[in-house]
């Protein structure tokens, strides 16, 4: 164990981590708002391009989810060499390649491509999110983690208040064919070329840690790696400290399903979401952009409160619980009332809050059972397993809905599985996370 140094001079932590906050936070929230335009907008697509290529609804959610194929298998080799090449430079050289072959989708001609798009801008992404969680845990230690996750990873939802009603325009406007291109066409070239330019400047923007940060004093950077170092002593002994160790330990599992479970909702809300509304009686794309902000911009808001407060009363479990039992009952409502468009959005929105709430929750959780050593393999292999659940949940309601022309079923299903991750986080020993 690393000794701990001393400060010259007393240090306000809380302050100091505020300013962490104001220098990497932005930017990072920045590139992973265009993440997920570039990892979604597929929703806003399918609603030209299916009957422009003559394309099925199986194949929309077939290729929906092949992202995650692409995702899944490079996930944990994208996080063990950004653990060995640092966050700036490897986050710069995924967020190139996945900008290209965002952008690229906009030449698909038929399934094969379309499919085969997907994967590359899967594998181009796998290493991000988890990235950025270990990026993370290289600055604070697990006691604020649940309110930097959450200030982050509202971006998604954030994501879908500003993408859903410019991609609604964007379908809208160019609908005609300006320039020779359609409007699905027009949709991924300008959601995707701005994460080229995002990635250069992050290779100029991002410290690789706590020693590299200029902008922080000497005794700043003494406090700041005694806090992280405190952090590690403090853990239970169950916690895993290598990744030989993670992959024996039945916990890491289990929390891998529990997230296949929360993002199961996530991503049929995501994917399915302009489908769903339009379906209750809703036909302009305009129409459903704006009313597809409403879930987003009301999880967004939810997800900061609830981060905050799992921070404030050192409480983990019930936090990530009761936003996926939401998650659960907002589903049902959405599928049980399809027809009615204020009260479908109502669930929907319900649903939305719940779920995306529920990931930021999850991290804090699952990054209490993994010291420093482990975490780079440890973080990007639970979020592999969960986001097995992007390939699955696309892909069977578009088959649900080519089978029974309707998304009624899927809803079901999707909460009846979030319903065992709700029973599954219920077992996690509050000893180990609540902290």
């Amino acid at each position: 164990m690393t000794n701990i140094s001393t400060t010259q001079n007393p240090v306000d932590l809380p302050k100091t981590y505020n300013k962490i906050y104001i220098h990497i936070l932005p930017y990072l929230f920045i590139c992973y708002l265009f993440n997920y335009f570039d990892r979604v907008n597929v929703g806003f697509g399918k609603l030209q391009m299916l009957d422009d290529l003559h394309l099925t609804e199986t194949v929309y959610g077939l290729a929906a989810g092949i992202f995650f194929i692409g995702y899944v298998l490079f996930g944990v080799p994208s996080n063990l060499v950004l653990y060995r090449v640092g966050a700036r430079r490897w986050l710069t050289v995924l967020m190139i390649f996945w900008g290209i072959f965002s952008t690229s989708l906009m030449f698909v001609k038929s399934a094969e491509s379309f499919y085969v798009l997907r994967f590359l801008t899967g594998a181009s992404e796998a290493g991000f999110f988890p990235g950025i969680i270990l990026y993370f845990s290289t600055w604070f230690p697990s006691a604020q983690r649940g309110r930097i996750t959450a200030l982050f990873m509202s971006a998604i939802p954030i994501s879908g208040v500003l993408g859903s009603p410019f991609s609604g325009w964007v379908l809208h406007a160019f609908s005609t064919g300006v320039g020779g291109l359609a409007g699905w066409q027009w949709l991924y070239l300008v959601q995707g070329v701005p994460t080229i330019l995002l990635a250069v400047g992050l290779l100029f923007l991002l410290n690789d840690g706590i020693d590299q940060a200029k902008w922080l004093s000497e005794d700043e950077r003494v406090a700041l790696k005694n806090a992280l170092i405190e952090d590690e002593k403090n853990r239970p002994a169950e916690v895993s400290d290598s990744f030989v160790r993670v992959l024996g330990n039945p916990s890491v599992w289990i929390l891998g399903v529990i997230y296949f479970c929360i993002q199961c909702g996530v991503y049929s809300i995501n994917f399915w979401l302009p489908t769903i509304i339009k379906s209750s009686g809703v036909a302009d794309p305009m129409t459903i952009g704006w009313l597809t902000t409403i879930p987003y911009l009301a999880a967004s808001i939810f997800m900061i409160f609830v981060g905050r407060s799992a921070d404030a009363r050192r409480e983990r479990r019930w936090h990530l619980a009761v936003p996926v039992l939401m998650g659960v009952v907002g589903l049902l409502i959405a599928a049980n009332f399809a027809a009615n468009t204020l009260v479908a959005t109502v669930g929907l929105t319900i649903a939305t809050m719940g779920a995306f709430t529920a990931l930021p929750m999850f991290w804090p959780v699952s990054g209490a059972y993994l010291t420093a050593s482990a975490a780079a393999g440890g973080l990007a292999l639970i979020n592999s397993l969960g986001q097995c659940a992007g390939f699955l949940s696309p892909y069977l309601v578009g088959w649900i809905k080519d089978a029974t022309h309707s998304t009624d079923l899927a809803l079901y299903i999707l909460a009846a599985v979030m319903l065992v991750g709700v029973a599954l986080v219920l077992r996690v020993p509050a000893r180990i996370v609540n902290r």
